[in-house]
């Protein structure tokens, strides 16, 4: 099996971070908030003021270019040692993994660029690794395989290993309850910094070649995304194979369900827009702007959301989950923050003239839910049950 990216690598990452980022946005704007004070201090001591000015930045200019010397060798010292093969595995752990994806969100594209062993490959996972998509690897994953599938995807920056929050205190997670009930759970897992439209054209390809390489017959396949998930699910399912290819996939999607999706955009990453133009209106914390623009496309995507251009399947049903800090969705704070990332009209597809994405679609509100905590709830639980049990499709064809 393919060795993982190691630890190291990871390391080398971080150096340069704090090199290429951290140290120079310290150094921006220390020479920024000097600058304006040595031009205050000449309106008052005129050309007096120049040799402490210059003796200043010689020293500036020094201890900046020692640190940045300095972090540079420590990043091309662990590249060497990757490049040998030394240390563990990142992803050995899920502490390893959380990094990693977390790192991915952030700046996928970029990784994929420059860092290509760093960046995730979308795919099947299993036991914290990849599943080959031929019908030997699925079946060694799979020994007990059913003709109904039930995708799991995570949200931004998150790890299939987040569908097992708050197992301990449930006593289940979504895909071993449905499991019990015919399905067979497959989890999902991306690297949620790329452009969302491209994670939807990647993930269609994967979902047919699964479909292809299924030791069963596939009958039915039911879609779950947990935030910026939800998202790659529609466009996924927005790419139909064309010509001669067999059937699509999608022919075979039942339900469509998201949790606290932000269909509409989400007003975090909105806030982080303004944010970063704001700052950058004055030198003194420009450089600040330019940490929040260095993040991934996935995340400036969450700006938007996908719009009436990604229709839904004329023949799966929309499941909408929303979640809300407080009781009622309709309460001040709930239209203003939501679950603290999306708000309840954007997790339903339902704007403020109320235009829907999704005609007909079940709604299901939770109360006194953040984000994080619609990825193990028990009132999802039931909902899911009863959406995917084997009575609601023959009620529905």
């Amino acid at each position: 099996m393919k060795k993982g990216p190691a630890l190291v690598e990871a390391l080398a990452l971080a150096v340069g971070v704090a090199d290429d980022l951290l140290l120079a946005t310290a150094r921006d704007t220390h020479t920024a908030i000097s600058k304006r004070a040595h031009d205050a201090v000449r309106l008052g001591a005129g050309p007096a003021a120049r040799p402490a000015e210059a003796l200043h930045r010689g020293i500036a200019k020094v201890v900046y270019g020692s640190v940045g010397l300095t972090l540079r060798a420590a990043e091309a010292g662990l590249g060497h040692l990757a490049e040998v093969g030394i240390g563990p595995e990142l992803e050995a752990g899920p502490r390893g993994r959380f990094v990693s994806s977390a790192v991915n969100g952030l700046i996928g594209e970029e990784l994929r660029r420059e860092r290509p062993r760093l960046s995730i490959e979308m795919g099947v996972r299993h036991r914290g690794r990849d599943v080959e998509l031929t019908p030997d690897g699925l079946a060694a994953a799979f020994p007990e395989p059913t003709s109904q599938l039930v995708v799991f995807l995570h949200g931004l920056c998150e790890t299939e290993d987040y569908w097992r929050r708050h197992r301990d205190r449930i006593g289940s997670t979504y895909g071993e309850m449905l499991a019990g009930q015919g399905w067979t759970p497959v989890y999902l897992r991306a690297n949620t910094g790329l452009p969302l439209r491209e994670n939807g054209v990647i993930l269609a390809s994967l979902m047919q070649q699964l479909v292809d390489a299924w030791p069963v017959g596939v009958t039915r396949i039911a879609l779950v995304g947990h935030s910026l998930g939800g998202l790659v699910l529609r466009a996924s399912s927005a790419v139909v194979a064309r010509g001669d290819a067999p059937a699509a996939w999608t022919e075979m999607v039942s339900d469509v369900i998201t949790l606290g999706t932000p269909h509409l955009g989400s007003w975090f990453a909105v806030g982080a827009d303004h944010a970063s133009r704001n700052l950058a209106r004055a030198p003194e914390v420009a450089a600040f702007g330019r940490i929040i623009d260095r993040q991934a496309p996935g995340i400036h995507d969450l700006i938007e959301g996908l719009a009436e251009d990604v229709p839904p399947l004329p023949h799966a049903r929309y499941r909408l989950v929303s979640a809300t800090l407080t009781r009622s969705p309709q309460h001040p704070l709930a239209r203003a923050i939501g679950d603290l990332l999306v708000t309840p009209h954007s997790a339903v597809g339902r704007d403020r003239h109320g235009r829907s994405l999704f005609p007909g679609a079940d709604v299901l509100h939770l109360s006194h839910t953040n984000h994080f905590g619609l990825l193990n709830h028990p009132e999802v639980h039931q909902a899911l049950s009863r959406w995917l049990s084997a009575r609601e499709l023959e009620a529905a064809s």
